[in-house]
Parts: structure tokens; C-alpha cells; sequence
């Protein structure tokens, strides 16, 4: 495992490719599965403190980037514990110089609320995708037509198996369901939905922007029709009304199939619909905001905070009794 801090490193481009869209709006295309995106030099961006490691898989029989966006607070305070969130495409999170296109910024928005007090602080990790092994990776089944898919199992594996412990282990983070988020956009959101599905006990928080649904004639929404009830998961799901023509009644096809299971709007399930927004990542970065009110409200972080602290006590005490 090797370690370095984003801020001294130069970075080229990563090959990062968004996913094939079926019906990709005028302006918004992205290159398409077996394409090659053009290297771009880019300023680096990164803002706080931004820690990069090469890891390892067995299950994948391959390394993944992992970048890990530590809060303000971290170094000052070495005691407290903090939530996580994971998500797919690490290489689109924090610093242009390894986008595709444009980055999401989530360091500069989760630094501006977490000085604002309007979110808890929160550890976030990027795992960076495969290039063109990324549709491979982030889909539950083989697509017909593209010939190729199916790895999600295997990568759900890295992510809950190998990678979370090694997180939990190396940082000072809140290990529990309840504090930890699993996201991701286009692939990676339809690879989110289904792990998020398959490990509720690793993943209590969902962020589901821009779901591939389409995928294998809507193979995730059949997983969700399989369920026998609901599962204890709290759902951010999105889309642009710009995306193409079949993604917004995808979406709704979705919701409506998480609603039948017993997830409820306003409550476990958040429901967004963009207007105007396209496919591409300044969309999905005006949308991280939100996603880490829903998910990291400070208020409802205080107390969660309390309670894993009550019970952190407890354990010890108990453990000391015997």
C-alpha cells in the first residue's frame, strides 16, 4: 500500500470515461463504451486535505486509486470519529487535473459546509475507476448489446471486504451502517444501488444521481422488484430532465418500484428531478450540496455522534467486567 498527498503530486489524465447513454442530449455526449477520452493538462484544484493510496484487490486481481478527503478538523482533533462517504469515479471528485470535464468539487463544498455548520465533518473516499474496465466493474449483468458487463459483484466485494475494513482500520471513522454513504453517478449509480442493496449492513445511506437504468432492460429495477420489503437504507435518487429521453421515465419506473417496496418520499427516500440538467459532471456537482444535507445534517450528526459514543463506552465497560 503507498500513500501520498494529492497537493504534491502531479498528476496526468486517468482515462476516465462516463458511461454510454442511449439517448445522450445534444452537447452532452460523452464518450461512448471502447472510446478513448483525449488527454487535457489541467490545474490541480484540490482543496484541505486530499490523501492518495494505491490498493490492492484480490477480489478484482488488480489495484485501485483510492483518494481520501479528510475533514479541517481531522488533524486537531484526534479523538473524534467520522462519518464516511464512499463513491464511485474518484478520479471526478476533487481535482480537475484528473477529471473528465469538469470535477464535482466535493472538497470545496463539504469544506464550505462543514464551516458553515451546516453539515457534520465527514471523511470522503473516492475510488477511482478502472477506465475502460469501469462498465466491467460497476454493472450487475452483461448487456446485450455491449457486449461486456457483470463485475459489480466482485467490486461490491472489494468495496465492503477489503476496502471499508482497511478505511476503518487506517482512519478515525464511524464504522456503522448508519454513518457510512455509498454514491455514485450514471454506472455508478446503478453500481451503488445494487451494492447498496446486497450490503445494507455495510451502506446505510445511498446517493443515486443519474442511475444507468437502462442497463440490461432495467436489470436494477427487477433487483428492487426481488426485494421481499424494505430495506434499512436511506435513498438519494436524481436525474436531469436533459439527460435523454428515456432517463427521467427510467427514473420514475424506479422510484415507483422503491415506493411499492415500501420506501417513503420525504422520508427514507428523497426524490430529485433536474430541470434542465444534462449528463455530465458540473450537473452532478451542483447536486453534492443537498445529497450532504440529506445524508450529513449536522443535527441529526450530533446525536448519532452521542449515541455510537454511549455505546463505544459501554462495550468498554463491559469488556473491562469480564
Amino acid at each position: 500500500m503507498t500513500e501520498r498527498h494529492a497537493a504534491a503530486e502531479t498528476a496526468g489524465d486517468t482515462g476516465a470515461s462516463p458511461p454510454a447513454d442511449p439517448n445522450p442530449a445534444p452537447g452532452n455526449r460523452a464518450p461512448q463504451v471502447g472510446e478513448a477520452a483525449v488527454p487535457v493538462q489541467k490545474p490541480h484544484t484540490v482543496v484541505g486535505d486530499l490523501r492518495i493510496h494505491e490498493f490492492r484487490s484480490s477480489f478484482l486481481d488488480a489495484s485501485r486509486t483510492v483518494a481520501v478527503w479528510l475533514p479541517p478538523s481531522y488533524e486537531k482533533d484526534d479523538v473524534s470519529r467520522f462519518p464516511v462517504l464512499y463513491l464511485h469515479d474518484g478520479q471526478n471528485l476533487f481535482d480537475r487535473a484528473t477529471a473528465f470535464g469538469e470535477e464535482w468539487q466535493v472538497d470545496e463544498t463539504a469544506m464550505a459546509l462543514i464551516h458553515r455548520g451546516e453539515i457534520a465533518p465527514i471523511i470522503v473516499v473516492g475510488v477511482y475507476n478502472a477506465g475502460d474496465g469501469r462498465v466491467d466493474d460497476y454493472t450487475p449483468s452483461p448487456d446485450p448489446s455491449h457486449g461486456r458487463g457483470g463485475r459489480v459483484a466482485l467490486h461490491g466485494r472489494m468495496l465492503v471486504e477489503e476496502l471499508k475494513p482497511w478505511i476503518d482500520q487506517t482512519y478515525r471513522t464511524l464504522p456503522s451502517a448508519a454513518s457510512t454513504a455509498l454514491g455514485g453517478s450514471s454506472l455508478g449509480g446503478l453500481s451503488t444501488l445494487y451494492v447498496g442493496l446486497r450490503y445494507s449492513t455495510a451502506f446505510g445511506m445511498l446517493a443515486v444521481h443519474s442511475p444507468a437504468v437502462w442497463w440490461d432492460n432495467r436489470v436494477i429495477i427487477r433487483h428492487v422488484e426481488a426485494l421481499s420489503g424494505r430495506l434499512p437504507l436511506r435513498i438519494w435518487l436524481d436525474a436531469g430532465t436533459a439527460e435523454g429521453a428515456a432517463v427521467i421515465p427510467d427514473l420514475r419506473a424506479l422510484r415507483d418500484t422503491l415506493l411499492r417496496k415500501g420506501w417513503r418520499l420525504g422520508r427514507d427516500l428523497a426524490y430529485l428531478e433536474v430541470e434542465g440538467a444534462g449528463h455530465d459532471e458540473a450537473a452532478w456537482a451542483a447536486r453534492v450540496a443537498p445529497m450532504l444535507h440529506y445524508f450529513f445534517h449536522a443535527r441529526r450528526r450530533r446525536l448519532e455522534r452521542t449515541v455510537d459514543a454511549f455505546r463505544r463506552w459501554r462495550d468498554r465497560w463491559s469488556g473491562s467486567g469480564t
